[in-house]
């Protein structure tokens, strides 16, 4: 009796090694777009400043820089790298300068209206440091000239 047990014993830890063929499948990766400061990353979004003027439109295809008496530079949407309370999207424009867009989850006035954006943006290009403040692209359609820039819906 001692024998077969001791025989029996390799196919057992053979059979233990071998994968089960019913092993659960892993759960679904959660694609849904990330939200900062109750802004939807995955729709339009409007960073914005002034002295000087300037704007960044954030699309889910790209990132486009402009502002007064400057060109216009366009660069593929890498999406963003979340970090706490922070989304940076790090990009290189059609024109092969290096653009760095902070969105911070803090409230921010641009200085000149009575508006309250949920965003705080910093954005880096060609050498220069700017600051400003961002919205949805859908906020600030529907936004007084004073308040809360905020969806309403």
């Amino acid at each position: 009796m001692r024998i077969a047990a001791l025989l029996s014993l390799p196919l057992l830890v053979l059979a233990a090694c071998s994968p089960s063929p019913e092993a659960p499948e892993p759960p679904p990766i959660d694609v849904s777009p990330a939200t900062l400061a109750g802004v939807d990353l995955g729709r339009p979004i409007r960073a914005l400043g002034n002295e000087p003027f300037w704007a960044v439109e954030i699309t889910p295809q790209a990132l486009v820089y402009s502002g007064v008496d400057r060109p216009e530079q366009r660069a593929d949407n890498p999406g963003p790298l979340l970090q706490g309370t922070t989304a940076r999207y790090e990009a290189t424009t059609d024109t092969g300068t290096p653009l760095t867009v902070a969105l911070i989850a803090t409230t921010c006035s641009d200085g000149m209206s009575d508006r309250t954006y949920p965003l705080t943006a910093v954005v880096k290009v060609d050498g220069e440091t700017l600051t400003g403040c961002a919205a949805s692209v859908s906020a600030l359609a529907t936004a007084g000239e004073s308040g809360l820039v905020i969806d309403k819906g």
